[in-house]
């Protein structure tokens, strides 16, 4: 686990004023990176306040010592793209972030220099298109919360909600990398085969579209075919973490689902653009929740001391629904889901033991889903299905709509907050998506 250090100074300030301001998800404790697009080309960068630092023209400023860490490290990301500076030893970007905490602090004694270059240096957010932070070659979604996981099988009728291996290890499925996209624009709702309401099988638009909140992990340092990550090994092969909506068209999942989802996830899936750090959260670990008495306890190969003294994260995460009567009547979006990291029943450090215990090999860029993260409470169910009782009870919203599934125009924000006592709160930036109609000649196009 990387310590606590000066990049998290809590009396630390940045001259970028945006980056002070006490509601914003990027202060100068946090330095998330990602990938933007500037005049056309891909740029590698760092979130600071409402600006990103391109990378690139930090690299050809000359203001990092020739060299150094810091600079190989920037050096490593001016392809536009983060894999390589992922796939570092730690001490590589951790070094560029703590270089950049120290030319963005308020009292840098190179602050003037880097003024000089800050047109160069310091775009706006919103003044440049993000993409995807890195390539993605495998993505993996789990099923980690045990109360998403029992609603689930009750509104499936299972005598046994739970799957007899849930309490023994982190179950997963293999998603599908090439769907991913970065947080924003439109998710086309899917064609597929289902049940009506008469029970028949039927191919058309997805009735049941769903959001789920997640938290993603990205892996950055790889492991060798047939060699396992130890438990105690896994938080270093983390580089960060983001947001994911893993969109889920359920009236396709739950007819289709043998050998696991398929066609109902793997039309779209939402990944926020940053990736925060595992060292920017690293105020923010504390011990994952303790298992109930009665639960069989883990295999040796995924228990670890470190991961049950630090293995989980002080981490409140939010769902918003806006809809177009919402957006026409000028009124904000509304909370629906407010959840904590603590309701997932694995960390993800056993994900990761888990997923390479056979000897499977994790490389730069692979993704790792949380699955949904739904607690006990009413608010903290983390997707309409949940949230409606499977469509038994439907969501109100103040303006009188109502909702058992996602309706085309309804837009889902998810958000994030890591807090605690004594630091400066940090967060994630947004993972958004709108529903857009299927496409209307989808099915004939398919029949031809």
């Amino acid at each position: 686990m990387t310590p606590v250090n000066a990049t998290h100074d809590p009396a630390r300030h940045s001259w970028v004023e945006s980056a002070n301001r006490p509601d914003t998800d990027f202060p100068i404790q946090n330095l998330p990176f990602g990938a933007f697009e500037r005049n056309g080309e891909p740029r590698a960068g760092v979130a600071i306040g409402a600006h990103v630092v391109d990378l690139r023209a930090l690299r050809d400023s000359g203001l990092l010592a020739a060299g150094s860490d810091a600079a190989i490290a920037c050096e490593a990301a001016g392809d536009g793209t983060l894999n390589r500076l992922m796939a570092m030893p730690p001490r590589y970007p951790g070094a560029l972030r703590a270089a950049l905490s120290d030319l963005l602090k308020s009292d840098s004694p190179q602050r003037a220099s880097v003024q000089q270059h800050v047109q160069a240096l310091l775009p706006r957010i919103d003044e440049v298109a993000l993409r995807l932070p890195c390539e993605v070659g495998d993505y993996t979604d789990f099923l980690t919360s045990l109360h998403h996981t029992e609603r689930h099988g009750r509104y499936k009728g299972l005598a046994d909600p739970l799957p007899a291996a849930f309490k023994s290890l982190p179950i997963a499925y293999h998603g599908r990398a090439s769907s991913l996209r970065v947080s924003g624009g439109e998710v086309r709702r899917p064609h597929g085969q289902y049940r009506d309401a008469n029970g028949q099988v039927v191919f058309g638009p997805a009735p049941a579209l769903d959001f789920e909140l997640e938290v993603a992990a990205w892996i950055g340092e790889g492991n060798a075919l047939t060699q396992p990550i130890a438990i105690d090994a896994a938080h270093a092969h983390i580089f960060g973490y983001s947001l994911l909506n893993d969109w889920s068209a359920k009236s396709i999942q739950w007819f289709e689902q043998v050998l696991g989802p398929f066609l109902g996830k793997s039309f779209h899936s939402s990944v926020s653009p940053w990736i925060v750090t595992a060292e920017a959260l690293a105020p923010f670990r504390k011990a994952p929740v303790p298992r109930a008495k009665d639960d069989p306890p883990p295999m040796p190969h995924l228990h670890g001391a470190l991961d049950q003294q630090q293995g989980s994260l002080h981490l409140d995460l939010y769902a918003h629904l806006s809809t177009n009567g919402l957006r026409e009547a000028g009124a904000q979006p509304v909370r629906i889901t407010h959840t904590h990291l603590d309701n997932l029943y694995w960390t993800f450090a056993q994900m990761v033991a888990h997923h390479t215990s056979n000897g499977c090999n994790l490389r730069t860029g692979d993704l790792l889903g949380s699955g949904t993260i739904s607690g006990a409470a009413d608010e903290a169910r983390a997707c309409i299905t949940e949230l409606t009782d499977a469509g038994r009870h439907p969501l109100r919203l103040p303006n009188g709509e109502t909702r058992t599934a996602l309706e085309d125009g309804d837009e889902i924000v998810l958000s994030a907050r890591a807090t605690k006592p004594g630091a400066v709160s940090i967060g994630f930036g947004e993972c958004r998506g709108r529903i857009a109609p299927a496409l209307v000649d989808r099915q004939a196009e398919i029949a031809a």
